[in-house]
């Protein structure tokens, strides 16, 4: 964050003192309803309780169309009473400005809500999910298109963001690493920051700018066997070595919101854990904003086994730091009698509304409580502009993993191309998880978008083959005889939306349903096939990898997934992604990730070693990895000086050259090992990349700077320390192949 100046100064004591003086006019009551979140309660939809509702919405099982559509209560009363702060799922400009005047001209007070919604990779103009925007390790993209997330949901009404998710995860069973940046914490930290400053900007009162929120704290993504809202159990010194540093980036980047995870760590609640959510968080990080639970979070900490009921753990969340109870009424129905009878002090319940009311003061929604309108609104959502850009973060977001013979990119004159899977021809799954204010009309599927770069004399063929699951549908004979026909096999396979994403953690890694026995087929036919994976997690395919022509993981798109899919498979675009999660030869490696602590015994051909006796030890694909249609060579690896003091740096340069006759964009990654040190480190870990565009026979120095003072760890005593000792430099494609160098840390 920059400096204050003297009138920015100014405005901050000016509106403290407002507060200040608002605080001291508000009841016991009022005071509480700042610190509630209400959703508009849904009365007798299609014969099913709320959550069933919510539930289907989510998988998809009910558009958001009918969503909109259903009878619904707005607590009006509540309103007008002053017991409701915030309301989540609303959308549209009209009603938000509806119950916001409600709010502004019959309340006693006039306290503007604060309406948050699930805005998590865009709001009409719908990106990739965030683990697909993080393989094109293109920050300033990624900024860029939470900032247009921003400007949409912004004009429909839209203040606040559940977003971004900043979780580390190493297990790719867990669904919601669909939501995240992926295994590695310094990439996800510098994510992280790029995706607050994306929605919030430089100053949050701006138009088109929304609040951001860091979630989940903390070490939801090390719920064990990749559970959802399952327990974590981990040492302290991996707390913040790996899974801290991501909220802390966007706590420095000014985040105006976080919000406390399901999960317990190591035995305490997180939405009551006052470790985390005041000595971690406001005092360590010195985060200024407030926090909000998880949906229902607070009445389950009863079930948790923490508290003995409700009232116990609405008293635990509010005295450790938990500002506002998401959506459940919790606090709006325990607080006020355990605040009159002297169990919890008024000067606690000051302090957290007075959080509260200092966000929606820095939103400008005292000044300005009606953001937007209805023309607004129609003007800004799927704007052109807003479409170039998913199609290009779409691009950017594929990953080539193999590409035998130079297959891709295709000809656009071929004769024949077949089309063949369950998502070739579908829009709804293309939006993947958490896509809740986006429409399927407004999606290009795969095939249209082959469709419209062929040549026209092109003949495209297309067959379903088979479902994502089940056996309904089933048509091999179809596919097959097509196939026969055809030059090529475009096979579209993968996973639905809802297979990913909260609550949808999975066993099997592998291709689900009888996608794998399609490949197959089209593989016995022995045209070559080139398979292109929608999904929202990392799989497991070993026989793809070893028999199919080529692989694109083109992850889950959104709007714009068939024009930025066949971008690349003819050509138009080069693919740049790099993998940010680690693909696992089986599921039974997991969890797998290339940071890993080093072993006594690392995995060789000897038999006592750290190995499986029944399958491979490496992965099938590692971090970093990405093929382009040009080829890179690495020279000349030189670092500034052998030995650095701890409080200085160290620059390091490599030249980098096009060896192939394309343009191209090479991601250049730096990784950096600990050799010796009191406690084990990890074999290396990522310090550095750039992604950087070549002309064809270019070459170019890339140069990073480190500063000595980030390579420490924590101690036994929990003191951050950099020790001296040999530190190994690796500068490359990916995560598994470089050029090696080293240095030395003195003590003097």
């Amino acid at each position: 964050m920059t400096e204050l100046n003297i009138q920015e100064k100014m405005i901050i004591a000016d509106y403290e003192n407002k507060i200040n003086v608002l605080i001291d006019k508000m009841t016991i009551e009022e005071k509480v309803g700042q610190l509630n979140q209400s959703l508009p309660s849904i009365f007798g939809a299609f014969g099913m309780t709320k959550d069933e509702i919510i539930e289907k919405l989510v998988k998809g099982e009910i558009s958001y169309e009918d969503f909109q559509a259903m009878e619904r209560d707005y607590h009006k009363d509540d309103l007008r009473r002053g017991l409701i702060g915030s309301m989540g799922g609303i959308t549209g400009a009209e009603l938000s400005n509806q119950l916001q005047k409600i709010v502004i001209e019959e309340s006693r007070l006039g306290i503007p809500l604060l309406f948050g919604l699930d805005v998590i990779h865009g709001y009409r103009t719908i990106f990739p999910i965030p683990l697909a925007e993080a393989c094109s390790w293109d920050l300033e993209l990624i900024e860029k298109t939470a900032e247009i997330a921003a400007k949409e949901s912004s004009a429909a009404g839209i203040h606040w963001t559940y977003a971004p998710m900043v979780d580390v995860s190493r297990d790719p069973r867990w669904g919601r690493v669909a939501e995240g940046a992926g295994e590695d914490t310094y990439l996800a930290s510098v994510i992280a920051a790029a995706r607050v400053k994306g929605f919030q900007g430089e100053k949050l009162s701006e138009p088109g700018r929304i609040l951001a929120c860091a979630k989940h704290f903390a070490a939801y993504g090390g719920a064990v066997g990749g559970r959802d809202y399952n327990t974590v159990d981990m040492s302290l010194q991996t707390l913040y070595e790996v899974y801290l540093p991501p909220f802390e980036a966007a706590a420095k980047a000014g985040v105006g919101t976080f919000m406390s995870a399901f999960n317990d760590l190591n035995g305490i609640p997180c939405t009551v854990n006052k470790f985390l959510l005041t000595n971690v968080l406001r005092e360590q990080f010195g985060f200024k904003g407030f926090v909000v639970s998880d949906a229902n979070s607070i009445a389950e900490v009863v079930i948790h086994g923490e508290s003995v009921d409700r009232k116990e753990a609405s008293k635990k969340a509010l005295l450790a730091g938990l500002e506002m109870d998401m959506s459940q009424g919790t606090y709006q129905q325990d607080l006020p009698e355990q605040i009159y009878n002297g169990d919890i002090p008024v000067d606690g319940l000051d302090e957290a509304v007075r959080r509260v009311l200092r966000v929606k003061y820095q939103l400008g929604l005292f000044d300005n409580p009606y953001r937007t309108d209805c023309n607004l609104e129609e003007k800004v959502l799927l704007a052109p502009e807003h479409v170039e850009v998913a199609r290009k973060m779409a691009q950017r977001s594929i990953v080539l993993l193999k590409n035998d013979e130079n297959i891709l990119p295709l000809k656009k004159n071929l004769k024949k191309i077949a089309v063949i899977g369950p998502l070739a021809e579908n829009k709804k799954e293309m939006l993947g998880t958490w896509a809740i204010t986006g429409d399927s009309e407004d999606v290009v599927t795969v095939l249209s978008g082959i469709q419209s770069v062929v040549d026209k004399n092109t003949e495209i063929v297309y067959s379903k083959g088979c479902e994502v699951t089940g056996d309904e549908g089933l048509d091999f004979n179809t596919a097959v005889q097509i196939a026969n026909e055809s030059e090529v096999i475009i096979a579209v396979v993968g996973e639905n939306a809802e297979m990913s994403g909260e609550a949808s953690s999975r066993m099997d890694l592998n291709l689900p349903g009888r996608q794998e026995e399609l490949l197959k087929a089209l593989h016995q036919t022995g045209k070559p096939v080139v398979v292109v994976l929608i999904n929202g997690r990392p799989l497991s395919l070993p026989w793809a990898a070893e028999n199919v022509s080529a692989i694109v993981e083109a992850w889950q798109l959104g709007i714009q997934s068939g024009n930025a899919i066949a971008d690349i498979l003819f050509g138009d675009y080069n693919p740049s992604g790099k993998l940010v999660a680690t693909f696992p030869y089986s599921v039974g490696q997991v969890p797998i990730y290339y940071n890993h602590p080093k072993t006594g015994r690392p995995a060789s051909k000897i038999k006592f070693t750290s190995k499986y006796i029944d399958g491979p030890s490496e992965p099938l694909y590692p971090f970093g990895f990405g093929l382009s249609y040009t080829t890179f060579e690495y020279k000349n690896l030189v670092i500034s000086s052998s030995e650095v003091t701890k409080d200085s740096k160290v620059t390091i340069n490599v030249d980098v050259q096009n060896t192939g006759d394309r343009s191209g964009e090479e991601i250049v990654q730096l990784y950096l090992s600990d050799v010796v040190a009191s406690r084990i480190r990890p074999v290396k870990e990522l310090k550095g990349f750039k992604k950087i565009e070549f002309l064809p026979g270019e070459k170019k120095t890339v140069s990073f700077e480190i500063e000595i003072k980030n390579l420490g760890f924590y101690n036994d005593a929990m003191d951050y320390i950099i020790e001296p000792g040999v530190f190994k430099v690796c500068i490359g494609p990916n995560s598994k192949e470089g050029l090696e160098g080293e240095f030395i840390v003195v003590d003097y």
